[in-house]
C-alpha cells in the first residue's frame, strides 16, 4: 500500500530520538515538508544533518504559553503526531507531585496545546487534516510502578474521542495509537531484564515487543487518507496482550 503526502505539511512533537524522530523521517520520505520538534537541541542537529529537508523547530512543551507561540509561527499544519511523552516509574506510594504534574504537562496538556494551535488553522481553511496521539497500552493495563505513566495515559485515550467528537464535523480525524513495550533506547533500557520483561512476553500470543517500524507504519496509515473512515479509535500494538 502505498502512502504520499504530497502538498501535505506535518508536524511531529518529541521527534528528536525515538519513535518521534523515525515517523518524522518517513514522512519526509513520503512527501510531507516536515517539522520535527523537541526540546533537545543535539537531537534536532543529528536529525537535520540526516534529513537536510527537515525543518527542525526547538521548544519545551511544559511550557505552555512558549511552547504556542512557537508553534503558532509554524504556519498551516495538516498533519499533526503528538508523539512527546514522559515516564515516571515508581510505586504508588511513593509518587511525587512534581512527577505526577510534569507527566501529565507533556503526555497530556501538550497535546490540547499544540493540537489546539493546529486545529484551528485546519478549520479555518476548511480543508481537514489528521492528527495521531501517542498512547500506550498501559491506558488500560495495569502494570507495576506506573501510576503516573497509565493514569496520562488514560487521559489521552478519552481526550482522542473528545477531539474526535468536537472536530470531526470540520473534517478533521483523530486517532491513537497503544501500543506494549516499544524496543526504541528507552524500551530496552527499562525492559531489557528477563526478570521484568519475561512475565509481560508470556502474555503476549506473539511473544515479542513492538517494533519501531510497526509504530511508524500505523502512524502513517492513520494520518493518510487510506483510514478514512478510522476515527476516534485506539489502535492496539501489542501482538495480542489483550487477549490473554
Amino acid at each position: 500500500m502505498e502512502i504520499s503526502f504530497q502538498g501535505k505539511r506535518a508536524l511531529v512533537t518529541g521527534a528528536g530520538k525515538g519513535i518521534g524522530r523515525e515517523i518524522a523521517k518517513k514522512l519526509v520520505e513520503c512527501g510531507a515538508e516536515t517539522y520535527a520538534l523537541s526540546k533537545t537541541k543535539e537531537g534536532l542537529d543529528s536529525l537535520k544533518s540526516e534529513v537536510p529537508s527537515m525543518h527542525i523547530v526547538q521548544a519545551d512543551l511544559a511550557d505552555w504559553d512558549g511552547s504556542r507561540k512557537i508553534i503558532e509561527q509554524l504556519g498551516p499544519i495538516d498533519l499533526l503526531v503528538n508523539n512527546a511523552g514522559a515516564a515516571w516509574n515508581a510505586p504508588f506510594m511513593e509518587v511525587k507531585k512534581e512527577e505526577l504534574d510534569f507527566t501529565f504537562d507533556i503526555n497530556v496538556k501538550s497535546i490540547v496545546n499544540v493540537s489546539q494551535v493546529c486545529a484551528k488553522g485546519m478549520i479555518e481553511r476548511g480543508q481537514g487534516g489528521s492528527i495521531v496521539n501517542m498512547s500506550s497500552i498501559a491506558s488500560t493495563k495495569a502494570l507495576q510502578d506506573h501510576t503516573c505513566y497509565s493514569a496520562s495515559k488514560s487521559a489521552v485515550d478519552m481526550l482522542t474521542k473528545t477531539m474526535c467528537l468536537e472536530l470531526g464535523p470540520h473534517k478533521i480525524r483523530v486517532n491513537c495509537v497503544n501500543p506494549t513495550v516499544v524496543w526504541t533506547e528507552m524500551g530496552k533500557k527499562g525492559w531489557s531484564d528477563p526478570a521484568k520483561s519475561g512475565p509481560l512476553l508470556a502474555r503476549i500470543p506473539l511473544n515479542k515487543f513492538v517494533e519501531l517500524e510497526d509504530v511508524v507504519n500505523a502512524t502513517l496509515f492513520l494520518l493518510s487518507d487510506k483510514s478514512a473512515m478510522v476515527n476516534g479509535t485506539s489502535m492496539l500494538l501489542e501482538g495480542g496482550l489483550s487477549c490473554s
